[in-house]
């Protein structure tokens, strides 16, 4: 594996069993492209969708879920109140203003910011740091359970809109959401950079037509205007305590997508986020959630789906059709995070060598990771026929999405003190104001645990379970192999005096690190007693810029001796260019140091680790098997370093987990 966070510990070797030719660092990001309209699109069409189409059914579950609402201006003008205020503390002034500061190196996500909060904490604080990414495992956990969520509600929510014009569609709705879903997650291997381009004008009209069906309602009646005031929130929790902690477990509805949003931010970078948020979402989600307030003030049976009863007749169609792809796209903000959570996870050494495929010549942060789409295509299906309406839908979201919350608002107190400095009464403001406002909002959707809430922490709990035990067992089979490897400087010392014959050729030992001696060299000099003429050592790592040209890629080490033979290279590779172990062969074949290599005879030897279930301390038995179930489904390393077949000899070596 080639890609590792900066921080991450070069014994794991990626954080895997199996040893290969990746100890990757992060190098500091040489710069973003500008915020352009090509840019401020892409976020338009990739990160605002799951946000940009939460009118589709926030409201409409609000006053669904809880019939004790009444829709008359009190209750109406308190619910428009804590939608609008909540919108603008969580994700304008949290999310947006400061969240999104939070970036390490360019990536966000909760895993992104539990790395750079260890980081931070990693001198003389090692438990705490453990503690924090262990944290930031269950944001992530939490992230896939909401991931898995939003795609079934956002489709269902839009083609239910085909009963609102008719029942007789009723019959359609979940095929036609199953093949809508089919397509979404097939076109994913386009890249986010293709899809947002593509997806970017569309949710653009979107917005458009939310703010102007909203504006010609709120046109008609502004004194809905006024539920804008906060003092209509608070007055409503007063005179109706229970019934609002009630629908705050609906209002979260409205504000879901934050988590994406930051989550995203590797794709297109933070200043196309916010402008588009600022310039764009907001004016219109504001906008469509007082004219939805206002209708249902005028029209008290429209809160059955007030959205869509905000058009004219002749205009519910197309925006069925409208807000069906824009549900869409919709999904595609918490696939791409899905992505972008997973590469991560991969780097800390929380999951196996997963495929992943990078999309764009210029963001590190496109990528594809096919193994995830997939996966999590299953999975949604499955939840969308399981519970077959965006309402039932509704009544299971919101547990994962604020825990997430919780989790980010407490990792970024991390930051803030020991990276930013910050004082005392700062933390405390921020970790009360939005503490307490998540807490509510957590407490609130616990009530929905037994009504399908389940599933989402039943997801969490099993990607936990995995991220934790793949990172334990990696760190119990890496300290048993370096054992075995032993210091590479005190090996070629016993070759020096040993009197074993050197065959004609070369051999090629893809390996993490310098330091220690691969096994598959041992293993070729233990049993077949032999060492090539030339025997070269390679360790590839990734650097966070697109490309890196050949003449400042390789770095050429004789170790100590450069007439026997022997020498190490290490690769630094963009992140858009071919990890190709041969050419780094071929291209340092002509440098002074690389005298005598053969070209013509070239051989790739590779350790592959079998793991074996011992009773051995360190990890309980059942874990130890799930562990060895991940590796055996890792991606195959031989190929990611596009090491010949034909050339390549795998040499097996057991370790007991």
């Amino acid at each position: 594996m080639l890609e590792r966070a900066n921080d991450e510990q070069p014994a794991t070797g990626g954080g895997g069993p199996t040893e290969d030719g990746g100890t990757a660092s992060q190098t500091t990001l040489a710069g973003r492209p500008t915020a352009g309209l090509g840019l401020l699109l892409g976020a338009l069409g990739v990160v605002y969708g799951d946000i940009g189409t939460s009118p589709l059914y926030a409201l409409k579950t609000v006053f669904t879920l809880d019939r004790g609402l009444v829709p008359d201006r009190p209750d109406v003008f308190g619910v428009i109140s804590l939608v609008f205020w909540s919108i603008i503390l969580v994700v304008s002034v949290k999310y947006v203003i400061f969240i999104l500061r939070a970036d390490n190196e360019g990536e966000g996500g909760v895993m992104a910011l539990a790395a750079l909060a260890r980081s931070a904490l990693l001198k003389g604080k090692a438990g705490r740091a453990s503690a924090v990414l262990a944290l930031g495992a269950l944001g992530a956990a939490l992230f896939y359970g909401d991931s898995v969520i939003t795609p079934a509600i956002s489709v269902l929510s839009a083609v239910e809109g085909l009963e609102v014009i008719s029942p007789r569609w009723a019959a359609f709705v979940l095929p036609m959401a199953a093949v809508i879903l089919t397509l979404l997650f097939a076109i994913q291997r386009w890249g986010t950079g293709r899809v947002g381009a593509v997806f970017g004008p569309i949710m653009l009209l979107w917005f458009t037509c939310v703010g102007v069906a909203g504006a010609a309602e709120v046109i008609r009646h502004p004194s809905v205007l006024a539920g804008l005031s906060p003092t209509y929130a608070a007055t409503f929790f007063v005179n109706h305590p229970v019934v609002a902690f009630i629908a705050m477990g609906a209002v979260v509805l409205a504000i879901t997508g934050a988590e994406a949003l930051y989550a995203d931010m590797g794709h297109f970078g933070r200043a196309p986020i916010r402008r588009a948020w600022f310039g764009v979402v907001f004016p219109a989600l504001t906008l469509n959630y007082l004219g939805q307030g206002a209708l249902i003030l005028r029209a008290p049976d429209s809160r059955d789906n007030p959205f869509f009863l905000l058009l004219p007749a002749w205009g519910q169609l197309p925006m069925v059709v409208l807000a069906t792809v824009a549900t869409v796209i919709a999904s595609q903000s918490v696939i791409s995070g899905a992505f972008s959570v997973s590469r991560q996870a991969m780097r800390l050494g929380f999951l196996p060598h997963l495929r992943i495929r990078q999309t764009s010549r210029q963001e590190y942060g496109q990528i594809y990771a096919p193994g995830v789409n997939w996966g999590l295509f299953g999975a949604v299906l499955v939840v969308t026929f399981a519970f077959g309406s965006s309402t039932n839908l509704a009544a299971a979201y919101g547990v994962a999405v604020t825990g997430t919350f919780l989790i980010t608002t407490t990792l970024f107190l991390v930051v803030a003190r020991v990276l930013w400095r910050w004082t005392t009464w700062r933390l405390a403001l921020f970790g009360v104001v939005f503490g307490s406002i998540e807490l509510t909002f957590f407490t609130a959707n616990l009530a929905k645990v037994t009504h399908g809430g389940w599933l989402t922490l039943l997801i969490a709990i099993i990607v936990f379970t995995v991220l934790l035990t793949w990172r334990r067992g990696a760190k119990l089979v890496t300290a048993r192999r370096i054992e075995r490897e032993g210091p590479l400087a005190d090996f070629i010392d016993t070759l020096h005096t040993m009197n074993i014959p050197r065959v004609p050729g070369t051999a090629v030992f893809p390996h993490p690190n310098k330091e220690t001696a691969p096994l598959a060299l041992r293993a070729n000099v233990a049993y077949n007693h032999v060492r090539h003429q030339t025997t070269v050592i390679i360790t590839g790592r990734t650097a966070n810029i697109p490309h890196i040209p050949w003449d400042q890629r390789l770095t050429i080490d004789d170790l100590g001796d450069p007439n026997d033979g022997i020498f190490h290279i290490t690769a630094v590779f963009g992140f858009q260019d071919t990890t190709d172990f041969p050419e780094v062969v071929r291209r340092a074949a002509a440098h002074p140091l690389a005298k005598g290599l053969d070209l013509d005879q070239v051989f790739y030897f590779v350790s592959r680790i079998t793991l074996r279930c011992t009773g051995r301390p360190g990890m309980a038995t059942w874990r130890k098997r799930l562990f060895i179930g991940l590796a055996h489904n890792a991606a195959s390393h031989a190929e990611f370093l596009r090491l010949p077949e034909e050339r390549t000899i795998v040499l097996s070596a057991e370790i007991p987990v």
